[in-house]
């Protein structure tokens, strides 16, 4: 069972990062961190607040819409194209083929969440350039830019000569390399002095924060797989577009009338409650009320696995009845 289960997830992850909008998000989601950096300028208050806070979102809505259009390509396209005939004809149950489904969704999703931190750290490190005689961060824009030309390049002449897939070529050389160039940075600063390694970088409350929104994607993921299942993909975009408005909100709009309504009750049990997983204001640490602690963390990450685990299920509930002939 775990080889087929395997050989399921590995397909549906080629098939995920082979799919021609996972590489334009993954691209529109690095430039628009790049951009920002300038737009986090045009503010009154504490700009680097406001850069944190449109990079997380970015990160944030990347995941979203990857997790629709990902799951509705490698389930509701599948079954609308009666592809998927020929994988449960086979010896793989409903069950598990749509529990391997989710587990290469996912890793490709992780694998993307992972890609587009690595730019909103170089773009945190970069800053907020207040006035233009600020410097440019030499390191950042080295490192960060060289990774990616040579992948771009990599990926070309294999594709070129080789025949080798441009995308998952391309990936599988910016990962190693886009690390690398973050590593690198962390030992200069903007001058190109050498430094105490990431003493430039955000602090470990960033990369919480980052962390709890790669919870609140995998939550969406589970989501969109269980929706994909019965609709196509501009449904199940629109759907878990509703359901995160309603989860980040969930608190406010159904919370503080669960005692009373019983439909406020119920809403408030069934839509995913995301807004814990939105820590803004505890990223500018300094005392313990602006700390985010790892008990914390524990506790998101437990109500992470446990709803995902939940809305699995219910996707194979919903699929188990599913006509696909």
């Amino acid at each position: 069972m775990l080889t087929r289960l395997y050989t399921v997830a590995a397909n549906a992850f080629v098939e995920t990062i082979r799919q021609p909008i996972y590489g334009v998000i993954l691209l529109a989601t690095a430039l628009l961190l790049v951009f920002n950096v300038s737009l986090a300028a045009f503010t009154l208050d504490d700009d680097d607040k406001l850069l944190l806070d449109l990079g997380l979102n970015t990160l944030l809505l990347s995941g979203l819409f990857l997790a629709a259009f990902s799951a509705a390509s490698i389930v509701s396209r599948e079954i609308e194209n009666k592809t998927v005939l020929t994988v449960i004809s086979k010896p793989v149950g409903r069950p598990l083929f749509i529990v391997a489904k989710f587990a290469g969704l996912t890793t490709a999703l992780i694998l993307a969440f992972y890609l587009s931190s690595l730019v909103f750290v170089l773009c945190q490190r970069h800053g907020v350039m207040d006035y233009t005689t600020d410097p440019w961060d030499g390191p950042v824009l080295v490192f960060g830019l060289t990774s990616l030309a040579v992948s771009v390049l990599v990926a070309a002449f294999g594709n070129y000569f080789y025949g080798w897939y441009f995308s998952t070529t391309a990936l599988a050389v910016v990962t190693p390399l886009l690390t690398l160039a973050v590593i690198l940075v962390g030992k200069f600063d903007a001058e190109w002095n050498v430094i105490p390694f990431a003493s430039k970088f955000v602090g470990g409350q960033v990369l919480i924060a980052a962390y709890l929104v790669l919870l609140a994607v995998v939550i969406m993921a589970a989501i969109a797989l269980a929706v994909s299942t019965r609709f196509g993909q501009m449904m199940t975009l629109l759907i878990c577009t509703a359901i995160l408005g309603l989860g980040v909100v969930s608190d406010y709009v159904f919370g503080q009338y669960a005692g009373t309504s019983t439909l406020a009750n119920l809403a408030y049990h069934v839509v995913p409650n995301l807004g814990p997983f939105w820590v803004i204001d505890g990223l500018m640490a300094g005392t313990e009320k602006t700390t985010v602690p790892l008990q914390y963390v524990g506790y998101a990450t437990a109500y992470a696995a446990l709803f995902t685990t939940a809305v699995v299920a219910l996707a194979v509930a919903a699929f188990q009845h599913r006509e696909v002939g």
